[in-house]
């Protein structure tokens, strides 16, 4: 059975840094194209960082610079360092796995908070 699960969200001071890791379970992880998304509250929920199998990446343009999308195969793990941190980036981070043709997985979101 395919499960994602992410870890590494806590509360962070502005300016401080996290990293995020979503470790994917039931899938050939190395095929799969990966992404982070975020949901704050009242809000949609928004694409972050994507990170294709041939680790091709992208970002919003409101995290460019601060954050780094990355994977390990070995360790069918991806990860998101999250640099400079605002207010704004608080939200509900979630991990993506899509493939072509395939439905997209999950994870279950964890929560980000930047505040003093």
């Amino acid at each position: 059975q395919m499960q994602l699960v992410e870890s590494g969200g806590g509360l962070v001071q502005p300016g401080g840094s996290l990293r995020l890791s979503c470790a994917a379970s039931g899938i050939i992880f190395s095929i799969y194209a990966m992404g982070w998304y975020r949901q704050a509250p009242g809000k949609q929920r928004e694409l972050v960082a994507t990170i294709t199998s041939t680790n091709s990446t992208n970002y919003a343009d409101s995290v460019k610079g601060r954050f780094t999308i990355s994977r390990d195969n070995a360790k069918n793990t991806v990860y998101l360092q999250m640099n400079s941190l605002k207010p704004d980036d608080t939200a509900v981070y979630y991990c993506k796995a899509g493939r072509l043709g395939f439905s997209d997985y999950w994870g279950q979101g964890t929560q980000v908070t930047v505040s003093s």
